[in-house]
């Protein structure tokens, strides 16, 4: 082609985009959109010596071996694609009580530089002898949910989220308020075996 056929009108081009009083502007990276179903339960028993209130979503993918004392059980969040690592301790004794539980708020504080915000809510079930402390992470954190509960004399467990993608708190909020509605069950469920 010729240049001088060319030239006018990338000329004229430049002149009608310059004048324009909008400036463009990019937009910001999509995420999908993840369509998750109704809430529904079942109740779950654990190898680990406790029960507990479980999504139909979630799959228990595997208990290390259980000793008399210690037991870990694993459940996967299915399409949220993370895990809930549940920790299980048989306390040595009463007094170990408070230790143990500030061993666990250290874990959750170990978050609080990426924390935009710390919440809690105290899991109280004076009927099941189950109490405890419920934590939402807020902000780009590794985990976003930890929690312990305890029957104060002889039982304790420790459980934290790790989800498998790089925390970005926004993207992710719409699947941290569906999986926050399943923990809150699942702790406020919670059933030590007898």
């Amino acid at each position: 082609m010729n240049l001088r056929l060319i030239a006018p009108f990338v000329v004229l081009l430049v002149i009608f985009t310059a004048c324009s009083d909008e400036n463009p502007v990019p937009k910001p990276s999509t995420y999908l959109r993840m369509n998750l179903p109704e809430h529904s339960y079942r109740m779950f028993k654990s190898d680990c010596p406790y029960s507990m209130k479980l999504s139909n979503l979630y799959l228990p993918s595997g208990t290390e071996q259980p000793q008399s004392n210690y037991c870990v059980q694993e459940i996967d969040l299915g399409p949220l694609n993370g895990k809930l690592f549940m920790y299980y301790l048989k306390l040595p004794s009463k007094d170990s009580l408070a230790e143990i539980i500030n061993f666990a708020n250290d874990k959750v504080d170990e978050h609080k530089i990426k924390a935009d915000k710390i919440n809690f809510e105290q899991i109280v079930q004076s009927k099941k002898k189950v109490f405890g402390t419920f934590f939402e992470l807020k902000g780009n954190v590794a985990t976003n949910f930890q929690f312990y509960l305890t029957d104060s004399s002889t039982n304790f467990v420790r459980g934290e989220v790790l989800l498998n993608c790089r925390p970005n708190y926004d993207s992710l909020r719409p699947t941290l308020e569906y999986l926050k509605t399943d923990l809150l069950e699942l702790v406020r469920n919670f059933e030590w075996k007898k």
